[in-house]
């Protein structure tokens, strides 16, 4: 069981002079829910390396079981610092993919080619995706074999446009979550602001927000 993860290589918070990048724990909860079943995880970015992390996900307000667990995993700490470029990856080594959040995949994974021609070749072959709080981001331009969004008539989520609201970057993103994923025809739902909630709509999964990043990762799991 092969689950390639792709994070952001986006670390500017739009003009703001602030940093972002993925969020901690949307990366270390899933990355430990498949290593403990047993699958092999690459790590990917689209510039490989060091992916940047979110500063704000790394204060003691956001610490989990699994951000400690990674805090003392040198091994994990070592795959992360060196991805492998998105543009060299093959999807025919991987049986699924994960997509980790955190504000920078809207700049970046939402317009990256690469990123967007391997998620339509894995669902084409019949490869589970998901992507956790910002990250179905990536769904703004994949379209289906059809030509239509991927995402119209599909049950998703995401992060809602009141979870944006209450940390004041509204203004700031390039584009809101939510709206993007109703404009593309995706019907949309949400459970309460920073709760666990999760859609499986056949073999793609998505999670609203940072709760929901293990419990994405392992319905992801259940697919396998």
């Amino acid at each position: 069981m092969k689950v390639l993860m792709i994070l952001t290589s986006h670390d500017e918070l739009g003009n703001t002079g602030n940093k972002t990048g993925f969020w901690l724990e949307e990366f270390a909860s899933p990355y430990y829910v498949f290593k403990d079943a047993g699958a092999e995880i690459t790590l990917a970015s689209p510039q490989g390396g060091q992916p940047p992390l979110d500063p704000g996900s790394d204060t003691p307000d956001f610490q989990t079981a699994a951000t400690d667990r990674f805090e003392k995993d040198v091994a994990a700490k070592t795959e992360l610092a060196t991805t492998k470029k998105l543009s060299e990856i093959n999807i025919n080594d991987y049986d699924a993919v994960f997509y980790p959040g955190g504000h920078g995949p809207l700049w970046d994974l939402a317009e990256d080619q690469n990123s967007i021609a391997l998620i339509e070749a894995a669902l084409n072959s019949n490869k589970p995706v998901a992507a956790v709080c910002h990250a179905p981001a990536v769904f703004r331009h994949t379209k289906a074999a059809n030509g239509e969004s991927l995402v119209k008539g599909r049950k998703v989520t995401g992060f809602s446009n009141s979870e944006e609201a209450a940390v004041e970057l509204t203004d700031v993103v390039p584009f809101l979550v939510e709206n993007m994923l109703q404009e593309n025809g995706g019907e949309y739902s949400k459970g309460d602001d920073w709760a666990p909630h999760v859609v499986t709509d056949g073999i793609l999964v998505t999670g609203q927000n940072p709760a929901s990043s293990e419990d994405t990762a392992k319905a992801l799991l259940a697919l396998l």
